[in-house]
């Protein structure tokens, strides 16, 4: 009868989540200070962005950067405007931070109208969708704020599949990874990429199991410090991962990695790399284990490459 029990709860838990994450799927979003260099107020295109923060953040399906970690992260002076955001510097957003949509937009005048305009990007595939609200001049930024917010979570809930690139699974990686690798032979490589949760270190590495992983089922020898074979190629780093926040019963997990890859006989660095990734689940520390494989299977995608003798 245990057994009938424990087998039941686990497939009611499993639907749960299935359609927690299909149906509702949960997204990250990053929101950028709106240009008002041109506006009445330089300082109300930050203001704008920290209402609309505090507004997305209030929906279910939406989940916000911290403000104070995307400046530390991003320094958005290397952005430029806000306002004139590119795509390939959103897929930069994206890289750094793990959110899959960013918002950014203008404050203006124009004749006796206050107007905010907002970009909505997808960080992975560039689509680009516009909202507007106005307003006399001295109406309540909350209010406007507000109402944009409103339209701004309408489209990245029913437009969410445009905005963010199918998911890949292990095996789509490694398939894509095989095509470009063709027929060379491959290095033997080593894996040392320690990880700490919330400060702590953990004996069981996501990111390095993720990565070692990908490398054998791709055709690379992968040795370690008890291998006979010396590796030809080192992959150093850290990874980190800790809780981010809870929407309802499910708990979403940032993590982020840091790779290095170096010829052993020249001792030449062949790639630095990093990426951010956000995972939920129901389970604290499986969101965080998942954040830290969704991440790795990112960046092996690039790195794995130019392991390759030819591509080196």
């Amino acid at each position: 009868m245990k057994t009938i029990l424990k087998f039941a709860f686990t497939a009611v838990l499993a639907l749960f989540l299935g359609k927690a994450m299909a149906g509702d799927q949960i997204l990250t979003v990053a929101v950028l200070d709106f240009d008002s260099s041109d506006g009445p107020d330089q300082h109300l295109g930050s203001q704008v962005a920290t209402l609309l923060d505090a507004s997305l953040s209030a929906e279910p399906q939406i989940i916000t950067v911290e403000r104070a970690d995307l400046d530390k992260v991003l320094g958005e002076q290397e952005l430029g405007q806000s306002g004139t955001v590119t795509p390939d510097s959103a897929a930069k957003v994206g890289q750094l931070t793990g959110a899959k949509v960013l918002v950014t937009g203008r404050v203006f005048m124009a004749g006796d109208q206050l107007i905010l305009v907002a970009k909505t990007i997808g960080t992975e595939t560039s689509r680009v969708y516009g909202e507007m609200v106005s307003g006399p001049a001295d109406a309540p930024i909350t209010d406007l704020s507000a109402e944009l917010a409103k339209k701004i979570a309408a489209d990245v809930v029913s437009k969410g599949d445009t905005l963010i690139a199918a998911v890949k699974s292990r095996d789509d990686v490694v398939a894509q990874i095989k095509k470009e690798l063709g027929s060379q032979k491959l290095p033997a490589v080593s894996v040392k990429i320690p990880e700490q949760y919330f400060g702590q270190f953990v004996i069981d590495p996501a990111a390095q199991t993720e990565l070692s992983m990908i490398l054998k089922q791709c055709g690379f020898t992968v040795v370690d410090d008890l291998s006979t074979n010396r590796a030809d190629i080192e992959i150093t780093g850290e990874a980190f991962s800790e809780f981010g926040m809870q929407k309802g019963n499910l708990k979403s997990c940032s993590a982020r990695i840091e790779i290095k890859a170096r010829d052993t006989a020249s001792g030449n660095i062949l790639d630095i790399d990093r990426q951010t990734s956000v995972a939920v689940g129901l389970a604290e520390h499986i969101a965080a284990k998942t954040a830290l494989q969704n991440g790795m299977d990112t960046l092996a995608e690039r790195l794995v490459p130019l392991l390759a003798p030819q591509n080196r």
